[in-house]
């Protein structure tokens, strides 16, 4: 409940912002009232001698000088990008992996040639998803349904194909555009970089023009999808106006199984699951559905530990695997830090900058360490949050960072829960989620936050101008069965 006194501060947060938000129109007001009174008190003959006193000139000045900024501003300001809709690879019933098959095919996989996994790291697995906030509907690639799983080229590219073709077909379904008028391509999947790439793929599948320009980014790790997404962005100031991006984010899983015994390393194992997302931008805002407000990269990698806390490498017996860090958490702390001192002007109300520079200055000027660093609310910015879900330990994090609410995280938690860490698509999950729940109105913000190897945070804050109709996505068949208690430690 806390002191009376802070009670009263509470009560009185909604006045004080809306004065500083409105400082404007609050000091504005009197003065319109005061020129008035004056005017009124003035007869028609002293206000024509005032109106004879101005110059031409500076009549033509007042007008021109407005004019002229107008016209200059609209010339160099960057074009507006627009969100025309997204689409989500639709996991199939025969890739489930629940707890006990997983764990199954696991202790089955210690027997094999070459494989050094035991029953030790077995329990160690065991201990790991009973804690990671998974269900029991996520899903692995066909070829990890083999034992031992299939991790050679032709099956890497037989997931490939089933993902993101069937989020391009739906994204395609959705819009009626045809591929033929798509003028960008950007694909990001970190840890599989085939040749022919994966726009060489979706052009020869789809029949693109020869002439599309087209980037696959690799070993960007779970925030490439927003580097993508900047990227596209980035792409359509150049294009002619009007042109479409096509921004397509997942992960290959097959190749990456790891079979060693590094505890660090297994970690991935029981996270990862199959998924990814097509995205439809323009700079067109006929249909489009959001607007592209802010993109905002950070990146930590020049320190040692930062670019080391998730390194793709092999153990002592040669099995390749992705190694996590001990640090991880702190170090995500730290990028999130950066990112929201970056993002924070450019999306904060005055009332709440107003704060947080009064905080620094009594801290860091006037050396009073007795006043609490401020913790700006972010949800006086955004309505929605799209965190990545990387696991449990990333959603707590950022939610204790940010001072969220539980239904301020409901997304990235049942997202994970039902999808699993899909890596860079995950944030457009969490969005079908909000979607799907009937949460988006016109005009409301989106704050997406990714995560991701480098060390890398990155953020883009979206404006809503039509949510979705329906429930139709990723999110169609299970909707109606969220949000779900998810416990500490889940036993089975």
């Amino acid at each position: 409940m806390g002191s009376p006194a802070a009670r009263q501060l509470r009560q009185l947060k909604p006045l004080y912002q809306h004065v500083v938000n409105h400082f404007v129109a609050v000091l504005a007001a009197p003065l319109a009232v005061a020129a008035a009174v004056s005017a009124g008190r003035a007869g028609p003959g002293e206000l024509l001698a005032r109106l004879q006193a101005l110059r031409a000139a500076h009549l033509l000045l007042a007008a021109f000088v407005p004019a002229a900024a107008a016209a200059l501003y609209l010339l160099l300001r960057p074009r507006p990008v627009y969100l025309v809709d997204y689409a989500c690879f639709r996991t199939r019933p025969n890739c489930r992996v629940p707890f006990a098959t997983f764990l199954e095919h696991a202790k089955l996989v210690t027997f094999v040639e070459g494989a050094s996994i035991d029953e030790r790291s077995v329990r160690f697995m065991t201990r790991l998803l009973e804690r990671s906030g998974l269900g029991e509907e996520t899903c692995l690639p066909p070829a990890h349904h083999y034992i031992p799983p299939y991790r050679n080229m032709e099956a890497s590219r037989a997931e490939v194909e089933l993902v993101i073709f069937s989020a391009i077909d739906d994204l395609l379904a959705k819009t009626g555009i045809s591929p033929g008028a798509i003028d960008i391509l950007v694909v990001n999947c970190s840890l599989f970089a085939p040749v022919p790439s994966f726009t060489d793929m979706i052009i020869r599948r789809y029949g693109m023009r020869e002439d599309i320009r087209n980037v696959h980014l690799s070993g960007m790790g779970c925030s490439a999808g927003l580097i993508s997404v900047g990227l596209a962005r980035n792409f359509l100031q150049v294009a002619p106006r009007g042109a479409h991006a096509l921004v397509v984010s997942t992960e290959t899983i097959t190749p990456n199984y790891y079979v060693g015994k590094e505890r660090a390393m297994l970690l991935p194992n029981c996270l990862f699951r199959m998924g990814g997302a097509a995205v439809l931008l323009s700079t067109s805002r006929a249909r489009a559905r959001f607007r592209l407000a802010r993109v905002v990269r950070t990146l930590t990698g020049a320190g040692d530990s930062a670019y080391r806390c998730v390194f793709q490498e092999e153990d002592g017996e040669g099995h390749r695997g992705i190694n996590l860090s001990k640090d991880l958490m702190t170090i995500a702390g730290d990028a999130l830090k950066a990112n929201i001192t970056a993002i924070g002007p450019l999306v904060l109300p005055a009332s709440e900058q107003l704060l947080f520079a009064l905080s620094f200055i009594a801290r860091r000027v006037l050396n009073n360490r007795r006043v609490k660093p401020y913790l700006p609310d972010f949800r006086t910015a955004f309505e929605h949050f799209c965190i990545h879900a990387g696991g449990r330990a990333v959603i707590d994090e950022l939610q204790r960072s940010l001072g969220l609410s539980d239904q301020d995280v409901e997304a990235s938690r049942m997202a994970l829960h039902r999808f699993g860490n899909t890596s860079s698509s995950s944030v457009w999950y969490e969005l079908a989620y909000i979607e799907a729940k009937g949460r988006m109105r016109k005009g409301d913000r989106v704050w997406m936050i990714g995560f991701g190897s480098g060390f890398k945070c990155n953020s883009a804050a979206w404006e809503c101008m039509a949510p979705a109709r329906s429930a139709e996505g990723p999110w169609e068949d299970s909707i109606c069965r969220y949000p779900v208690d998810i416990p500490e430690v889940l036993k089975h």
